[in-house]
């Protein structure tokens, strides 16, 4: 019977197993608020400190996040004055390829297609009589003739329509040989047209202060070059202009 009875007193005396874990735990300050001793107001104390510091670490933590997360970086710039500047190789492209006012029938007969104004067509006609046209056996149709019609005439505005229905008309004509240089040169877009002002260390700068650097190497290439002109005097020292 006395051994039963101090063996249930052994078991009230144990203490409960976070104290026991606190205790031996070497995380600062959580053995002195799960401590054995029953001192209320320096528990409370070192719980005040325990979520403070807590607090203060999860803080921190979430602000070194944020910035993180802002990606910031440092630009560090070096200036330096020098007396005499040499004028900067300022470049300007045209996206547009051509000036539809410029373009004549001749360009139209060699580039309508490639500029995206013509479709070509071919047309097959009878070549024995007593067949209406494009009613006869495919073996009786003689060579192609190949034609030209306006694209997508519902995208274009009526005055345009009917200047490239002029233009378009190829009845009789002779065509004359075509350069693609010189069809840039002459339909491409003036700097006179796009440049407003120009001044450069106090002095006045103008069109002719410029000149065409870039053209298209190949008719093929039109759709993804664009006119650009550059400024002379830089072009002497500098061959990547463009």
């Amino acid at each position: 019977m006395d051994l039963k009875v101090e063996s249930e007193e052994m078991d009230c005396k144990k203490p409960p197993a976070i104290e026991v874990f606190a205790h031996n735990s070497t995380l600062h300050g959580i053995s002195h608020i799960f401590t054995y001793e029953r001192v209320c107001v320096k528990r409370c104390l070192w719980v005040v400190f325990f979520l403070g510091s807590l607090t203060l670490l999860l803080f921190v933590c979430v602000d070194r996040i944020h910035f993180y997360l802002e990606y910031p970086h440092v630009t560090k710039l070096d200036e330096i004055s020098t007396p005499m500047m040499v004028f900067p190789a300022v470049t300007f492209c045209n996206l547009n390829f051509f000036r539809f006012s410029h373009v004549t029938r001749n360009d139209l007969y060699h580039a309508g297609e490639l500029l995206a104004l013509l479709n070509q067509r071919c047309v097959k006609r009878v070549t024995k009589c007593g067949f209406a046209h494009n009613t006869a056996p495919p073996s009786q149709y003689g060579a192609c003739q190949w034609t030209y019609e306006i694209r997508d005439t519902h995208l274009v505005e009526d005055s345009v329509l009917e200047a490239l229905k002029d233009k378009a008309d190829f009845h009789n004509f002779k065509p004359r040989p075509f350069n693609m240089r010189e069809f840039y040169d002459r339909t491409g877009h003036d700097i006179k047209d796009m440049l407003l002002a120009c001044h450069f260390r106090g002095a006045e700068c103008s069109a002719d202060d410029f000149q065409v650097v870039s053209y298209p190497r190949a008719l093929d290439q039109l759709s993804r070059q664009s006119l650009c002109l550059c400024t002379k005097d830089t072009q002497k020292n500098n061959s990547n202009y463009y």
